[in-house]
């Protein structure tokens, strides 16, 4: 009766116990879920360390030497454009300027035959001929070669006047020597050719006699 009775009361608490077997203690849950909690940290979430000052001090030193140096480079490249640029103006100016030289230099040898001509019929001219054709020729000549220089002068093309003035290399050139007779050694006597500038450059030196010390 006895044995029947404790078989009837474990099939009835065999359910219980194979729940409580099934079912983990609290005391373990915690266990792991405190041991999960306190596990090692996301490195990603550390905070990283600043740089120190006298880093920053170096980086900062480097970043304003590049500074001064790309300003200097800066004002070198901008001092060499306007170089440039001043150099290629004046070469334009130049070309506009100089460019009729050739062409200068020809007709000044046209204005040396004129006035030679017209000097050559004002001594040919008596004054006392009844045929004035000659002296109307040699007053027409004249007019021509005033006007000849009045063009030359209006495009920058002028006659030197050295007579009486410092002998100047760049300008003459001297080909023979004169006694110095009321004059200062060293100017210009004669004009055996004239001499032309065009804009103030010489084209063509004026030939010269230049005043020397008489030799006793």
């Amino acid at each position: 009766m006895a044995g029947r009775s404790l078989r009837a009361a474990r099939h009835h608490l065999s359910p219980l116990f194979s729940l409580g077997a099934r079912r983990p203690s609290s005391t373990a849950a915690q266990q792991r879920s405190t041991g999960d909690e306190c596990g090692p940290e996301d490195p990603r979430n550390e905070p990283r360390h600043p740089l120190s000052e006298r880093t920053l001090e170096l980086k900062a030193s480097k970043l304003e030497e590049q500074v001064r140096d790309l300003t200097e480079q800066y004002r070198k490249a901008l001092a060499d454009s306007e170089n440039v640029r001043r150099r290629t103006q004046k070469f334009v100016e130049d070309a506009k300027l100089f460019g009729i030289q050739s062409f200068c230099k020809d007709l000044v040898e046209v204005a040396d035959i004129l006035e030679k001509t017209t000097e050559s019929a004002a001594r040919e001219a008596e004054p006392r001929d009844p045929k004035p054709t000659l002296k109307k020729i040699c007053e027409g000549l004249s007019l021509i070669e005033a006007k000849l220089q009045s063009v030359f002068a209006k495009h920058g093309l002028q006659k030197m006047n050295p007579v009486g003035g410092k002998y100047d290399p760049y300008d003459h050139e001297i080909v023979c020597h004169v006694p110095a007779e009321g004059m200062q050694p060293g100017t210009v006597a004669l004009v055996t050719q004239d001499g032309y500038k065009l804009h103030g450059r010489t084209i063509r030196h004026a030939h010269v006699g230049v005043a020397v010390e008489s030799q006793e």
